[in-house]
């Protein structure tokens, strides 16, 4: 992978376990993450003027939006509801993971990806990793919460695909993400039923700078990701933004949770495969840049 991939998916993943963390925070995580989406969406079409490129996409660069944006939508309901009974860095294991098992195969059909020897280590050390953190049997959590995060991968694994696709087709980033959250909002909030703008707004009176940061965080790790999607392959993209494990383990402990030490082992895995997946290499069997795109 090029470094500048590298780095943009580290930065996007730490920010985006910042995010995670804040909402772990409220006393209603499903409003909170309607009001985190509210604000998200007006950070990117407000940032869609100055992004450059076509302010809105094709024909298909607009139907792969907004099929990633359904999976948005269920993104963020289905992460509100584990995160309500399971402890974070087991959602966020559960979920992680499981999308990693998804993307790899599916995107080395759909766009060709090649997978080297290499870059199959790397994934397998992350995968190994996010096993180890996710079977701490000190973690209490409730069959419904990890059941939800196993539904929660599904659509990650599936925006993470479609916002490729999008990219692929020509779609220029902002644009792609503020299409999909347009049509992620409105799901979310049927979702919590009536009395749900209500409950949004008293997660938003509650914390107001903390959920408006958050907003700003997720928008800007979403970006961060789709700029270095539309430059490296889904499967290793998604393998690399794994490394918020990491910091989601370290700011759960900073939150009271106490991981064990098979976790912290995963942890370490977790990072080392990162290294492989990442490490710079002189162009023999890494995975290729994305298709070009058509207009």
């Amino acid at each position: 992978m090029e470094p500048l991939v590298v780095a943009l998916v580290i930065a996007s993943a730490f920010l985006h376990a910042l995010w995670n963390a804040a909402l772990k925070k409220q006393p209603d995580p499903e409003g909170a993450s309607v009001a985190i989406l509210a604000v998200a969406i007006a950070v990117a079409w407000a940032a869609l003027p100055f992004a450059g490129g076509a302010v809105l996409p094709g024909l298909a660069g607009t139907g792969w939006s907004l099929a990633a944006g359904i999976c948005e939508g269920g993104y963020f309901v289905t992460l509100a509801l584990a995160l309500r009974s399971a402890p974070l860095g087991t959602v966020y294991t559960v979920s992680r993971g499981g999308a990693l098992a998804a993307v790899w195969p599916v995107s080395a059909l759909w766009f060709a990806e090649a997978i080297s020897g290499r870059a199959a280590m790397g994934a397998a050390g992350v995968g190994l990793g996010l096993v180890l953190v996710g079977v701490d049997r000190r973690d209490r959590a409730s069959a419904s919460g990890v059941l939800w995060a196993v539904a929660c991968a599904g659509f990650i694994a599936g925006y993470t695909l479609f916002y490729k696709a999008a990219l692929a087709a020509g779609a220029e980033p902002t644009a792609v993400f503020a299409i999909a959250l347009a049509v992620a909002l409105p799901v979310n909030l049927l979702r919590l039923g009536r009395g749900g703008v209500t409950r949004v707004q008293a997660a938003l009176g509650v914390s107001p700078l903390v959920v408006m940061s958050a907003g700003v965080l997720c928008t800007a790790s979403f970006l961060l990701f789709l700029a270095a999607l539309a430059r490296g392959g889904a499967g290793a993209a998604i393998t690399l933004r794994n490394s918020s494990i990491v910091f989601t383990m370290v700011l759960a402990w900073l939150m009271g949770e106490r991981p064990g030490p098979r976790q912290w082992v995963g942890t370490v895995a977790v990072v080392v495969g990162v290294v492989v997946l990442g490490w710079p290499c002189d162009g023999a069997g890494g995975l290729p840049p994305s298709p070009p795109r058509h207009a």
